[in-house]
């Protein structure tokens, strides 16, 4: 796993909900809980989170519904987008990595991205992806 935001997301996918309807952000919480379970600033870091949730409101993660996009900022509308242009580029095949994917959806902006794109590769790279 490139990092820990990556394995979040993929613990938010698979986590048990017994039957009762759990948003997208409730998932990515309970997961980056488990991950940095005595980090609060681990646990806050929006970009990582907006990208997950961006990608479950587009209906673009197997097992989730799509839902209502929840109200946020500017930045957080922006790495929902980042996260939903990642997917078609891994899509055509042909950006693969956490750079190249960067710097195509952030068109060149300056500084790294926010583990986005580890959020977007881990579910790619594990099949949760939706088709």
């Amino acid at each position: 796993m490139a990092n820990r935001y990556g394995e979040a997301a993929l613990l938010a996918v698979r986590m048990p909900t017994f039957g009762k309807t759990v948003s997208p952000a409730e998932r990515w919480s309970a997961a980056v809980r488990q991950v940095y379970p005595t980090t609060p600033i681990g646990q806050k870091k929006s970009g990582p989170r907006n990208a997950f949730v961006g990608l479950c409101e587009a209906g673009l993660v197997k097992g989730i519904e799509p839902g209502v996009a929840e109200p946020g900022t500017s930045s957080a509308m922006r790495n929902k987008t980042y996260a939903v242009q990642a997917i078609d580029l891994l899509r055509e095949g042909t950006h693969t990595t956490v750079s190249q994917l960067w710097s195509v959806v952030s068109d060149g902006e300056a500084g790294e991205h926010a583990s986005q794109m580890d959020v977007v590769l881990a579910l790619w790279k594990n099949g949760l992806i939706v088709e």
